[in-house]
């Protein structure tokens, strides 16, 4: 085989005895290509992996027990070229196979090894090694659990043959019900030179509908193909409830749109391609909510794709209604219902915003109302077409660019003064506002002794930020090392925006910043705890520029272990108990699930090691709970911003680096465990209700692994 200088192979196993398994992984530079995949000279089906990154490509495809040779080629607008050939036999399988189980127990223990040597580290950082013996049991099941992560406890929802497999799991069994409120629902779909097969199974998703009030408006956009005409004419004859209009003149999908719209006579509008299919029960669900609640404007639920064999794939389940995470990327897409009249209030679909006429829309809507409900349901599967942006990366270039111009016309709409950045890694933005006066932002850091510590915090500040306006508040809980002190008179001297407030107290975090935020001078308050270090100069603009929109809580940032492995990345409730980091030990440059981790986020929480908020919001809050003296305090503050009707934001563009906790010192251990039992009976006790249901961390992830979906 000749190199092929645009394509990388980093890994080509054909792995298996019986179901033999080929994989290949690698690095591509061409934006337009395809596989062939050839077992004993027959062409056979392949499943793509979803990488996640753009230069990235995974497949895989069964061979077959009669596997001899396999040939692999890439086929681009220009070239087939072979990029993978094998010859393989049942006995080179098995060799491979024993040698891939020696791996995976080497693996294994070298886990093992792994494991005890975190656990005696964090016994003698926690408890000296005088482990109270009720909490034998818990850390014998943490052991347990952690080995058995050596195979992964979930399926991952990226790789479609275990997003598959959990589908099998769990069917969507939906008893229907006699409903008291049944609006018209108008479905709209544009129609253009698509195929009689995907459009037929297209138009009888609909006709296979269990809800029965919907009428079907389609607009054909002057298509030339034959097919499309006679598939159209053939079920407008079928039933009545469908509705057909043919354009003489082509004039693209908004236009076209427009048109299906004044033709329909529903109560709500629902947005279907002409090549996508629902699901039976998706306006049945989508009612059964109008009828808990009939003041809703607008629902939208998840969705999946059909990848090229028809096969379901890559899914999306969505967070409700987060404004910020719509501000960098179109989450909600599919299956989208809107009311009628509200649609007709903003104008419908924009010309001349064609491949991104959709977010314009949802973006206009969302200006006009905050009754938008999510529906927790895989209720469409849009099918990744050649032409869709959902496969080729060609439209997705003009899309992005269009989602580009479509968010600058928001911000000039809201009159808000910003900047959109395109995320090169995840092809998401950014939002970036201007801030013309800086206000005085007062950061807050708690500390006792542990000089070194602070210094290295203090002075990555000083150093590193390029926001001029800012005063530093040391909260002194007793410091008692003369270095401290030295370190203070240091700072002292050299920045009249350094300052230290003496809280000799007990040790209660939340007193000592409520104290602290008391004395604060600024607009804006910075929590920040002592052992971390600023790494990105621009961080206040970032956050601040956030925490003074209107609608916005607490803003937090991304934070990193000193390996550069993530220890923050938000907050989800319920994950692991109380509430967890997201995406923690994953790796810095990680882009996250549909770009989490470049990209800012809704959450329900931020950890407070460092937190940005509006001091009359702290205030409006009575800031951090007293009650919970240690642990907890930062979700109990951020849970009450949400009860507030404000939305928290994490920004992965501001990074940090956290060393931990370190200047608390040790605690007795009944004492420690006793006060954790308590402070998390608090939360219970307290906001059990949204602990059960994050809003922001989808119903059907895992509450043991973060965007991970449970095998049982």
């Amino acid at each position: 085989m000749k190199k092929i200088s645009y394509i990388g192979i980093n890994e080509a196993t054909i792995t298996g005895t019986k179901n033999p398994l080929l994989t290949i992984k690698g690095k591509i530079k061409k934006k337009e290509y395809n596989f062939l995949v050839y077992v004993n000279g027959k062409k056979i089906k392949y499943d793509n992996v979803n990488q996640g990154f753009e230069d990235l490509f995974a497949i895989t495809a069964n061979l077959g027990k009669d596997v001899k040779n396999v040939e692999v080629y890439i086929v681009t607008d220009r070239d087939k070229e072979l990029i993978y050939e094998a010859k393989t036999n049942l006995l080179k399988r098995i060799i491979k196979t024993v040698l891939y189980k020696i791996k995976r127990f080497v693996k294994k223990v070298f886990h093992f090894f792994r494991i005890i040597k975190r656990g005696i580290s964090f016994f003698w950082r926690e408890y000296h090694f005088l482990v109270p013996i009720s909490l034998l049991p818990k850390y014998w099941r943490d052991f347990k659990n952690s080995m058995k992560r050596g195979e992964s406890l979930f399926y991952n929802p990226n790789i479609p043959s275990e997003y598959r497999k959990w589908l099998d799991l769990h069917p969507m069994n939906i008893k229907t019900e006699k409903l008291d409120y049944n609006p018209l629902v108008s479905i709209v779909t544009p129609v253009y030179n698509v195929d009689e097969e995907k459009l037929s199974e297209c138009i009888e998703s609909v006709l296979n509908q269990t809800y029965e009030n919907w009428e079907l408006c389609l607009v054909d956009d002057a298509s030339k193909n034959s097919e499309t005409i006679q598939t159209l004419k053939k079920y407008e004859a079928i039933d009545n409830r469908i509705k057909v209009k043919y354009n003489k003149e082509n004039g693209h999908i908004s236009k076209t749109s427009n048109d299906a719209i004044r033709m329909s006579s529903g109560e709500f509008i629902a947005l279907l391609d002409n090549d996508d299919t629902l699901d039976k029960n998706a306006l049945y669900i989508m009612v059964r909510e109008l009828n808990k609640n009939r003041s809703i404007d607008m629902l939208y639920s998840d969705e999946d794709k059909l990848d090229t064999n028809n096969k379901r794939c890559e899914p999306h389940f969505k967070p409700d209604f987060s404004p910020d995470t719509l501000l960098s990327l179109n989450y909600i897409c599919h299956f989208t219902m809107i009311r009628k009249n509200l649609i007709e209030k903003v104008g419908g679909f924009e010309i001349g915003l064609e491949g991104a006429q959709d977010y314009d829309l949802f973006l206009k809507i969302t200006e006009q109302t905050k009754n938008i409900v999510h529906v927790p349901y895989i209720l469409y599967h849009w099918r990744m077409s050649e032409t869709s942006t959902a496969k080729s990366m060609k439209n997705k270039e003009y899309a992005i660019n269009i989602g580009k111009k479509v968010l600058e016309k928001a911000l000039e709409r809201r009159k808000i003064d910003a900047i959109v950045e395109v995320d090169k890694k995840s092809s998401y933005y950014r939002i970036k506002y201007n801030i013309k006066k800086q206000p005085l932002v007062s950061i807050i850091i708690p500390t006792r002794d542990f000089a070194e510590t602070l210094k290295t915090c203090v002075d990555s500040i000083f150093d590193k930020t390029t926001y001029k306006n800012y005063e530093i508040i040391v909260a002194n809980n007793e410091s008692k090392e003369p270095e401290t002190f030295k370190l203070f008179n240091k700072y002292k001297k050299e920045h009249k925006n350094f300052k230290v407030v003496d809280i000799n107290i007990e040790f209660n975090y939340s007193k000592i910043n409520n104290i602290a935020v008391s004395k604060a001078k600024g607009e804006y308050i910075i929590l920040l705890n002592n052992d971390t270090e600023v790494i990105t100069p621009e961080w206040i603009e970032y956050m601040i520029g956030y925490a003074m929109q209107e609608h916005v809580g607490c803003v937090g940032a991304k934070l990193l272990y000193p390996d550069n492995t993530i220890q923050h990345g938000g907050v989800v409730l319920g994950l692991g108990g109380v509430a967890s980091h997201a995406y923690i030990a994953s790796d810095r440059d990680d882009i996250g699930m549909f770009g989490r981790l470049r990209v800012p986020y809704n959450y329900a929480a931020n950890t407070a090691a460092c937190l940005a908020i509006k001091k009359d919001k702290y205030e409006e809050i009575g800031g951090l709970e007293e009650e919970l003296k240690v642990a907890y305090n930062d979700i109990d503050f951020n849970i009450k911003l949400l009860e507030k009707g404000y939305y928290n934001v994490f920004l992965p563009q501001v990074e940090l680096t956290h060393f931990e906790s370190k200047s608390r010192g040790l605690d007795t251990t009944s004492e420690k465990y006793k006060r954790f039992k308590i402070e998390s009976k608090y939360m219970y006790d307290h906001w059990r209700k949204m602990i059960d249901k994050d809003p922001f961390y989808n119903d059907n992830f895992s509450k043991k692994g973060w965007f991970q979906l449970d095998k049982k």
